[in-house]
């Protein structure tokens, strides 16, 4: 969790760095994608067996890939003017929206104490937008779009875990976006003139396919509990990055908000082991 963190700090860099460029975000994202398949393919190995290819609904599938590219897009295109470590902070909020989102969209209702965290957290983003203050724009609007993107992409994939396989659902992840967006490429794409700038676009799929290799190897060792706190470092990545590569460093209210839906996040973790614990200590009803 560490290093994905590290490695996706490197990619949200690699791309604040191309638009800063010229290049535009949607072939940015694009190109993201085409190397995350590639090299999916390449590590799946489908031809070993087509039973990659497989899944129970093709169009949820292409659904879920388009929330991943939706969340990646809105977020290169509001790295175009917030700082790296703003759109981690709105990001961070994920987790809180997906706690709303569940009770509704898949029958997992959330406590008081746990809804409690989620209007703390929201308070949060209000510190870091500060709307109707004058610091609200369009880049707050694309950060906040890239994070329910998201929210929507984790609902889809709990829907479909049990009855996609693991494999299925990383390859088609990669590849729906990859071919849904091919008739953008010709609108959007530009034909890189410099060394820097070839190797910073081919570097995007790996930076993306890496990073959510290492979630799965993490998630493989430790629970989602455990390893949620670990998340929240990547905040101290972005920063480093922002400031060693475009000279940015947070303000005072980024930083107060980014605590604020921290510690918000790190509570809803907290309450939910505690309930688990209690839900697994609870004696067994007499037959």
């Amino acid at each position: 969790m560490f290093s994905a963190g590290l490695t996706f700090s490197f990619l949200d860099s690699s791309a604040k760095f191309l638009a800063s460029e010229g290049f535009a975000p949607p072939f940015i994202a694009w190109i993201r994608f085409a190397g995350h398949a590639v090299l999916a393919f390449l590590f799946l190995r489908p031809w070993r067996s087509l039973g990659l290819f497989a899944t129970a609904s093709l169009p949820l599938q292409l659904l879920r890939g388009m929330f991943l590219f939706g969340s990646t897009l809105f977020n290169f295109l509001a790295l175009q003017t917030l700082q790296l470590a703003e759109t981690v902070s709105i990001a961070f909020f994920a987790p809180m929206v997906i706690t709303a989102l569940a009770g509704p969209l898949l029958g997992e209702w959330a406590g008081w104490r746990r809804w409690l965290a989620v209007f703390v957290g929201f308070g949060g983003v209000l510190v870091i937008t500060r709307p109707g203050l004058g610091v609200f724009g369009i880049g707050h609007l694309y950060a906040l779009g890239s994070m329910l993107s998201y929210c929507f992409y984790v609902i889809m994939t709990r829907h479909m875990g049990a009855r996609e396989t693991a494999e299925s659902l990383i390859f088609y992840s990669a590849l729906a976006p990859v071919v849904l967006m091919v008739p953008a490429v010709p609108i959007y794409g530009s034909m890189p003139h410099e060394w820097l700038h070839w190797a910073i676009l081919l570097s995007l799929g790996f930076y993306g396919a890496f990073g959510h290799y290492l979630l799965i190897l993490a998630y493989r060792v430790a629970t989602t509990t455990a390893l949620a706190p670990y998340a929240y470092l990547q905040i101290v990545w972005m920063v480093t990055l922002g400031y060693v590569v475009f000279g940015d460093l947070p303000d005072l209210w980024t930083l107060g908000g980014t605590l604020i839906i921290v510690a918000s996040g790190l509570y809803i973790v907290h309450r939910e082991r505690q309930l688990r614990l209690k839900a697994t200590a609870a004696p067994l009803p007499p037959k």
